[in-house]
Formats: structure tokens, C-alpha cells, sequence
């Protein structure tokens, strides 16, 4: 497991950001597609000494002014601004913000309501453990059939990362499976028993790829995408996902899955058009 999230974090988006990017020219003899280290140390005016220490964790508490001027160089958006704020306060391998509060499977009755007026647009709750808490009857209808309702206690980063049946029905699993795991890591991770345990259970049940995305995936997923579902009854979905956080308090997550071209959509009507079900509630 990576205990260096911060040199994680900076060395996969340097990595990310083009020479372009940043205005800086692209010789022909360059085989990087990032930054270099050199190119990012005097971007944010420091020295690239001080990039390899940050990097590969031997400093792990810059200043507000150094934070500032790596986020420039960086190109960050304000959300990654504000990650990267957090892992310096959380550089502490004991940090863990949750305290000994255990997760939250309590679903609010307005968070409920809305979930009643979203239906039939697919739609799940989730805990910080990626449990499902509830969902609308469209999400039932769209995720029923490739089995990932069919566990007591449904968990989706546990059906992405260890259910066969995951990789034949998302053409793009290694991105879904880095952002699952990417989400499990946001917060303290390990420091936090719940998921320390969930943690454990995936070493064992997923191996490989879940220690390997632990080490390299950087803990802030995205809120929002597309990707690929190869349903059995509607055939090859493109859905585009956007991803809203409830208060600090829930410690909560409403996914809500939209089609990303009009063949989905016709797919999603025709799915809906079965006989209504009732709004499942699957834990609380």
C-alpha cells in the first residue's frame, strides 16, 4: 500500500500535463509526454531537489505559498487544489477524519425523496464503503441483470473489482476499476477500521488488481464521465455518470447515470417501458 499519497498525487498529474499545456515547446527528442520534474520545479519557482523530495515523500508538508505555486504549475482544478490541500494534513499515517464513527447506511427521508422523483433515470446511493443504500427502480432495471444487486448487501466496488462478470459487461473495467478504487482511498483509507477491513477482504478477494491500483491510482476520483455497459437486453450502453456528494454528516455519494447518445437513450426508454418496480431499499 502506498503511504505517500501526497508524491503520488503530484507525480500522476505531472505526469498528466503536457508541455503544451504549461506553453512550454515540444522537442522532437522528447520522450516524456508530462512534465519533467525540472520543468514543474521552475514553473513553481522551487528547486527541483525540493520536487524529488516532495515527490518521493521525504517532505510531505510544503507551505500554503509552495502548495499555491505547485498547483499553478500543475494546472490543477479547484477540487484537486483542495485534495492536495487535505493529503498535506492528512501526511500522518494515523490521520483519520472520520474518527470511530462507523459507516452511515442510513438513508434520509428527503434523499430519499429525491431518489422517488428522479426514477426512471438510473440512480444509487452510496456509502463511503460503496455499499448500495438505495436506488431508483430504473437503476434496478438496468443493473439486475448483470448481477450486481444479487449479493444480501450489495457493494459496487466489490462487484467491479471481484465479480467475473464485471469485466465482460464494462468494456472499459480498468478505468472503472482505478475509480473505484481511487473512492475508497479518498478520506483516511486505512486509518479507518470499516474500510481498513474492506481493504483487507479486496487484498485477498481481487489481489492484483486492487494492491496494484492501491500504489499507483491517486485517491481523488472523478465526478463525472462515460462509460461503456454491455447490457444483456439492451445491448452496448454509453452512459454518462455525474456524481453528487451529500453533506459531511451522510458521508454519501448519488451517482446518477444519464445516456451519452441517442441509441442509449432509446435503449434506457425501452428497458423503462417494463412494468414499474418499487423503489428498492437495501440497507437501513
Amino acid at each position: 500500500m502506498s503511504d505517500n499519497e501526497l508524491g503520488l498525487f503530484l507525480r500522476v498529474r505531472r505526469e498528466a500535463v503536457t508541455p503544451a499545456e504549461v506553453g512550454l515547446p515540444t522537442g522532437p527528442r522528447r520522450r516524456a509526454t508530462g512534465l519533467r520534474r525540472s520543468e514543474v520545479a521552475a514553473l513553481a519557482d522551487v528547486s527541483v531537489e525540493y520536487v524529488t523530495r516532495l515527490e518521493q515523500g521525504r517532505d510531505r508538508r510544503p507551505s500554503p505559498q509552495v502548495l499555491a505555486a505547485l498547483a499553478n504549475a500543475l494546472r490543477l482544478t479547484r477540487t484537486e487544489r483542495v485534495h492536495l490541500h487535505r493529503l498535506t494534513k492528512a501526511a500522518d499515517p494515523g490521520f483519520n477524519c472520520r474518527g470511530r464513527i462507523g459507516p452511515t447506511d442510513e438513508v434520509r427521508p428527503t434523499v430519499q425523496a429525491l431518489l422517488d422523483r428522479l426514477d426512471p433515470t438510473p440512480a444509487v446511493l452510496l456509502n463511503q464503503l460503496s455499499d448500495i443504500l438505495a436506488h431508483t427502480a430504473g437503476y434496478e432495471r438496468l443493473v439486475r441483470p448483470i448481477g450486481l444487486l444479487d449479493a444480501a448487501e450489495p457493494n459496487l466496488a466489490r462487484f467491479v473489482l471481484t465479480d467475473a462478470r464485471a469485466r465482460s459487461t464494462y468494456p472499459d473495467w480498468d478505468h472503472l476499476a482505478d475509480e473505484q478504487v481511487a473512492a475508497l482511498k479518498q478520506g483516511p483509507f486505512r486509518a479507518y477500521p470499516p474500510m481498513a477491513a474492506l481493504a483487507d477482504e479486496l487484498t485477498v478477494t481481487a489481489g492484483d488488481a486492487f494492491t496494484r491500483r492501491v500504489d499507483t491510482v491517486p485517491s481523488l476520483p472523478t465526478a463525472s464521465g462515460v462509460f461503456r455497459l454491455d447490457h444483456p437486453e439492451a445491448g452496448m450502453l454509453r452512459l454518462a455518470y455525474e456524481t453528487l456528494e451529500l453533506s459531511a454528516d451522510d458521508d454519501q455519494r448519488l451517482i446518477v447515470y444519464l445516456p451519452a447518445d441517442t441509441a442509449t437513450s432509446d435503449a434506457l426508454n425501452r428497458l423503462n417501458s417494463h412494468q414499474p418496480q418499487p423503489l428498492r431499499l437495501v440497507a437501513g
